[in-house]
């Protein structure tokens, strides 16, 4: 029978998970805007690739104690689905925020920039906004279909798939995550989003998240409770009677 972490360690595990995907998103944007100066295509593609192979690794460490959340739209389609408690969900989501607040300044520091520097990257339109929908709808599907055909070892790697796709398949390079939006305004950078930005940005990740939650009840009607607990990745205990 499993148990749950207690509430501090997962809290925990999603501030420290989160801190490393904002550095991990900011810090490869600077250097991507560092070895590939004037080539816009590339810096990108760097940067995909680092996020892309980073949070497979960064789920892989924190996922075994909070599920690997790093995401208040994850967390909260959780709790539509009764994987955690409501109560547990709100909690995550400033562990969540804080973390890739935290992360941002570490990545400014590394590269010896200023330890806060607001972005003035204007990313906001129609376009953006309804690329923010489609990324973050995607996004959830892929981790609660995974969840519900009992696939969640694999998560890890689908995830980050999935979202290296979407930095080029999507016209905003799919933020698709509410707490890295805010964390990316503190970062005058490559992976940067102006405060002015953030809101309709944040608004559209929202409704992803709705949209989504739509489609996995009309795909997967029949889930229990016990089968929507695993995301993104079982705890440390499922995973020893798998074995």
């Amino acid at each position: 029978m499993s148990t749950t972490p207690p509430l501090g360690r997962r809290l925990l595990a999603e501030f420290l998970g989160s801190a490393f995907l904002a550095a991990l998103v900011i810090g490869s944007g600077i250097a991507a805007q560092t070895l590939s100066p004037g080539d816009v295509g590339l810096q990108l593609f760097e940067n995909a690739a680092a996020t892309a192979a980073g949070l497979f690794a960064i789920i892989l460490m924190f996922g075994p104690v909070s599920g690997g959340h790093f995401n208040p739209v994850v967390s909260l389609t959780d709790a539509r689905f009764r994987g955690i408690s409501w109560r547990d969900a709100l909690a995550y989501a400033p562990a969540q925020i804080g973390g890739c607040i935290a992360g941002a300044v570490v990545a400014n520091l590394m590269f010896e920039l200023a330890a806060v520097s607001i972005s003035t990257h204007h990313r906001a339109s129609p376009a953006h906004d309804f690329s923010e929908v489609i990324a973050t709808a995607g996004l959830i599907l892929v981790i609660f279909a995974l969840a519900r055909t009992r696939r969640s070892h694999i998560a890890p790697a689908a995830v980050g798939a999935y979202i290296g796709a979407a930095y080029f398949f999507t016209s905003s390079a799919s933020f698709a995550n509410p707490a890295i939006t805010v964390g990316r305004m503190f970062s005058n950078s490559f992976a940067g989003i102006a405060p002015a930005s953030a809101p309709s940005f944040i608004a559209a990740q929202l409704v992803g998240g709705l949209v989504a939650v739509v489609a996995l009840l009309a795909l997967y009607p029949q889930v229990t409770p016990a089968e929507a607990a695993d995301v993104i990745v079982p705890h440390a205990d499922e995973l020893a009677e798998a074995r």
